[in-house]
């Protein structure tokens, strides 16, 4: 079974609620293993919220990770308050990890190649990817990724522009940083859905007004749906394989520039980086998603 750590900007947007259900709903259809989330947006309640979803979920005991400094990126609890009401072990950001130590400890403890899927801001794998040999492991972080990562699929860029400036990508100065250093050092693979991908697809419209989702997506504002951004993301990951999944893609190697978070990309046979485009109309994925989440109360 593939094993796959969610990075999440687990703050204002409700997005990345909807695509955890996507994952924990394969994981116990036995289609993946969440062996860990790391939070990259730290507000109050992130660790005891997220732990609280899992919870309802039926997926228990997966490690969080957390990038406390994460708070420059200025959210602000709007469903998380009663989503924490679930939590057991995570009664607030403390009890959750060092983001950078988790990735760390997970790659170095697998036994097999590890999927990351990357729906937030990119500051804890960039550090990831920046994190000399410690008491974990002996090997830097650009070691360990090309050792035990298979792949990583992140949520990211504005593709349909040359020098389009997406909110992970660019929302700090932080971010603009951290997107470059993945771009430029992560050593395996990423593909890469843009926000003209899931923008206009909306998910979340038919669940049912008792189901914690749906509460979720009512506190941030979206009871009739949001974009579907993250969870298109995850269910790319979850599939596996950009066209099984519905999508067509450019091969070639993409760069952000570390002082705007501008997006470019080269197209080319040999590149390690992808961006995907979509075969179907809007509808098709809607459908997809909606049955994945479908309220089961």
């Amino acid at each position: 079974m593939r094993s796959i750590i969610f990075g999440t900007d687990w703050g204002e947007d409700c997005d990345d609620v909807v695509a955890l259900r996507v994952l924990c709903r394969s994981v116990k259809e036995e289609k993946i293993n969440l062996i860990g989330v790391v939070i990259n947006d730290a507000i109050d309640y992130s660790a005891s919220s997220l732990e609280g979803f899992l919870n309802k979920e039926g997926v228990y005991n997966v490690p969080i990770g957390i990038d406390k400094s994460g708070a420059n990126f200025g959210s602000h609890p709007t469903y998380q308050i009663k989503l924490s009401e679930f939590s057991k072990n995570y009664k607030s950001n403390d009890d959750a990890e060092n983001g950078i130590r988790l990735y760390r400890r997970l790659l170095a403890n697998a036994k097999g190649k590890v999927e990351i899927l990357e729906v937030g801001f990119l500051q804890v794998l960039a550090g990831l990817l920046e994190s000399e040999g410690d008491d974990i492991s002996s090997l830097t972080g650009v070691e360990l990724v090309k050792e035990k990562v298979e792949k990583v699929w992140c949520m990211a860029g504005k593709w349909h522009e040359d020098g389009g400036r997406e909110y992970n990508f660019s929302r700090t100065s932080v971010a603009c940083k951290a997107s470059y250093v993945i771009c430029e050092k992560c050593p395996v693979p990423i593909t890469f859905l843009g926000w003209e991908i899931g923008n206009s697809v909306i998910s979340g419209s038919k669940l049912d007004k008792n189901d914690y989702l749906y509460q979720a997506l009512y506190d941030h504002g979206s009871e009739n749906g949001r974009s579907s951004w993250d969870p298109m993301t995850a269910l790319l990951a979850v599939i596996g394989d950009e066209e099984k999944a519905g999508y067509d893609y450019v091969v070639g190697t993409a760069c952000v520039e570390a002082e705007n978070g501008k997006n470019h990309f080269t197209p080319s046979s040999d590149g390690m980086h992808k961006y995907v485009i979509k075969k179907f109309d809007d509808i098709y994925y809607q459908n997809q998603l909606d049955d994945i989440i479908k309220s089961d109360i």
